[in-house]
């Protein structure tokens, strides 16, 4: 009864130190900003083509909103949502890839032209490639910085540790400070 007494005494509170990590902090916002930048290079190429897309149009209305969604998250530090946007860039690469040439092939005369001229939808299309490549790149580093790591703490702790901060002291007593391996 008294060691339920105490628990309710102790506020706990759920730190996550790998996001206080400035890599942590940068790759976050890079990634935000290519979803972003991902999504806005979608939009100008999907209005500057849209009388010429055939059975694409879902297709870029669905990334759209998809690369949306996922800044919004990685705003929140999702980590689960970083493979896929991984996943999603990999296949966005390779639509890029090929239909790059396609636009700069209606460049020329006897085609119907699209709202923005075709060279440019073809130099638009073309630099989604880099876009994407790295956006699988830092989503992947992002998604191996752990941000999901998460490390209860209690106002004690914080209030008792002497000058060290939380963690040392929680690794200490949990046996992690020490140079030899704990049995297991």
């Amino acid at each position: 009864m008294a060691d339920r007494h105490d628990d309710e005494d102790t506020e706990r509170r759920i730190e996550h130190p790998n996001r206080k990590k400035a890599a942590s902090k940068v790759t976050r916002l890079i990634v935000f900003a290519l979803l972003l930048a991902s999504a806005a290079l979608l939009i100008i190429i999907t209005w500057g083509g849209w009388s010429k897309l055939e059975g694409a149009k879902p297709i870029q209305i669905a990334y759209i909103l998809l690369y949306l969604i996922m800044a919004f998250f990685v705003l929140r530090w999702s980590r689960g949502v970083l493979p896929v946007a991984s996943a999603l860039a990999i296949i966005m690469l390779i639509f890029a890839a090929v239909s790059t040439p396609g636009w700069f092939e209606r460049d020329k005369s006897g085609f119907a032209s699209p709202t923005l001229d075709a060279s440019i939808l073809g130099l638009l299309t073309a630099l989604m490639v880099p876009l994407q490549i790295l956006l699988i790149g830092f989503a992947m580093s992002g998604f191996r910085q752990g941000w999901n790591v998460e490390v209860e703490a209690s106002a004690d702790e914080d209030e008792d540790d002497g000058g060290r901060n939380g963690r040392d002291d929680r690794e200490e007593r949990a046996g992690r400070g020490d140079a030899s391996p704990a049995p297991a």
